[in-house]
């Protein structure tokens, strides 16, 4: 087996992992801010909850109905932004959108971890929307958020 299939592999045992015990599935009780958005396309639905305070995202969690991609693409990134400035995480959006789109990304800013599992999917250009849902999410939360 080659190099690049045992990568394939792992990312998708990456994938698949977050998919099945996703990091921050629920919601919160009291205040947070609230986007729903969905993917007509293939059906993907998510309702993203993030605490922000102080310009920081402090918490965010996630419930919704979807494709491997689309549900493990959340849990990723609500892992991925915890802790960080909303300019950061518009930052980090940013990267994930380049490197959906196959375009050179700079990942020297932030240790992407487990998102990078998600880079392949930048071949399926069907899927692009699924792995990027949740992320648009949080810019569209952000952005009403500064409204």
């Amino acid at each position: 087996m080659s190099l690049g299939n045992n990568l394939d592999t792992l990312y998708r045992q990456v994938i698949m992992d977050h998919y099945k015990n996703p990091r921050n599935r629920g919601e919160f009780e009291g205040d947070s801010l609230t986007v729903n958005m969905n993917n007509p396309t293939c059906g993907d639905r998510i309702q993203l909850q993030m605490q922000v305070e102080n310009n920081k995202i402090i918490a965010a969690k996630f419930v919704g109905e979807g494709c491997s991609i689309s549900l493990a693409s959340a849990s990723m990134m609500t892992q991925a932004v915890k802790g960080l400035s909303v300019e950061e995480a518009l930052k980090m959006s940013q990267i994930f959108s380049d490197m959906m789109q196959g375009k050179d990304y700079d990942d020297s800013t932030f240790d992407l971890g487990d998102i990078e599992a998600l880079q392949g999917v930048s071949k399926f250009p069907a899927r692009i929307k699924c792995a990027t849902l949740a992320w648009k999410a949080m810019e569209k939360g952000i952005q009403s958020e500064n409204e």
